[in-house]
């Protein structure tokens, strides 16, 4: 008999699985596959709140402090390291001083960075490129596909969450005392609640729910260049493009007249957008260098449509964008696809009784803010301290 059975290991589902132990809750943690393979190992591994806008920001504040605490006790690959973002025109750069003014007033550290402190900071960028940039010292990254792992162990460990990868769950159902969980292999698991993190994979447990949540899933590629001897990169660096699509850029009051205009560099700026991309690069312990995204959309239902292959020419596209920015050879080792799930309503959370809760589609919000969300949401949903 457990407390709390938490079905999804990814981010999300783990950092639930962790403040509810923290609590005093015995925690069973189920995983379908051997180990995670979805959003959470599929991202760049930025921790940067700085982009985010409302609740979710104050989450993305809480989250840098359960990072930091954890990687206090244990190794996560947490490296605090700052995030920079790159203006390359004034419109852009008038949004950086403007976020900067706004951060000020809420006592989040930031730095406005001239463009030759950029330079002399990241020597690989192209001079052409930069106007001038907006720096958050407190701000990390971590390794995508080593962090969650590294997590689970240490609530394993420390906090005692009994974790079972491989256990693929196809039925969950409340009863008198709670619900209970049934696995494929026919195993069932009592607790008295039960919290599903399964991304858009909801479908698989309640595909009645799925037509009328409005998820979306999106569809981003990735690729990883090798590393490149005397390189140094440090940090979470986001750009120009970034600076036009993130959410807490959309809340300065420059923001919509900005946005009107359409800027004469890059000249393909069209296509750029059409594809959801904007530049971003984090290099890796080993020196290599994750360069991205791009966004594609279906509707949850129809997710298939978006298929599993990368496609050339959005390669190409942020590969041309990616070499106007940074000058250094960029030899690419693999290209991958992630997915997430979103929605237009920040987050689905659903109680399918008083039992069963669903919590999915925090979008691309989850490395960055899913810690604090979680803390949130077992102090709210369980009544306990964390």
């Amino acid at each position: 008999m457990y407390d709390l059975i938490i079905i999804g290991a990814g981010a999300l589902g783990t950092f639930h699985a962790y403040y509810a132990a923290k609590a005093g809750q015995r925690v069973l943690l189920l995983e379908k596959d051997r180990y995670p393979v979805g959003a959470t190992v599929r991202n760049f591994g930025q921790v940067v709140p700085s982009g985010l806008a409302g609740r979710w920001f104050e989450y993305g504040r809480e989250s840098l402090a359960t990072y930091r605490a954890i990687q206090q006790e244990t190794d996560i690959t947490v490296r605090q390291n700052g995030t920079i973002y790159v203006a390359s025109d004034a419109d852009e750069w008038q949004l950086a001083n403007e976020l900067h003014d706004r951060y000020r007033q809420v006592s989040y550290p930031s730095e406005l960075l001239s463009k030759a402190q950029c330079l002399a900071k990241y020597p690989a960028l192209q001079p052409d490129y930069v106007v001038g940039g907006l720096f958050f010292p407190d701000e990390m990254s971590v390794e995508p596909e080593q962090m969650v792992h590294r997590l689970i162990g240490y609530v394993q460990h420390k906090h005692g969450v009994d974790y079972r990868p491989g256990s693929a769950v196809i039925d969950v159902q409340s009863n008198y005392n709670g619900a209970i969980v049934t696995l494929a292999n026919k195993q069932r698991f009592q607790a008295g609640r039960v919290l599903i993190c399964s991304g858009h994979e909801v479908k698989l447990l309640f595909p009645e729910l799925l037509a009328d949540a409005g998820l979306v899933v999106s569809k981003l590629q990735m690729l990883l260049a090798e590393p490149v001897n005397g390189l140094s990169l440090p940090g979470n660096i986001l750009t120009g493009l970034s600076i036009r699509r993130y959410e807490a850029f959309q809340e300065c009051s420059s923001y919509a007249a900005i946005a009107a205009r359409i800027p004469d560099v890059p000249a393909n700026f069209a296509d750029l957008k059409k594809w959801g991309i904007h530049i971003l690069f984090k290099q890796a312990i080993d020196g290599s260098i994750i360069i991205g995204d791009s966004h594609e959309y279906a509707d949850a239902t129809q997710a298939e449509d978006l298929g599993y292959h990368t496609q050339d020419f959005i390669n190409d596209l942020m590969l041309t964008e990616a070499r106007r920015i940074m000058n250094f050879p960029m030899t690419i080792r693999k290209t991958w696809a992630g997915f997430y799930s979103q929605t237009p309503n920040e987050i689905f959370e659903y109680d399918i009784d008083e039992h069963i809760r669903i919590v999915t589609g925090i979008g691309g919000k989850g490395m960055s803010s899913g810690a604090g969300f979680a803390g949130h949401t077992i102090r709210q949903w369980l009544g306990v301290d964390v």
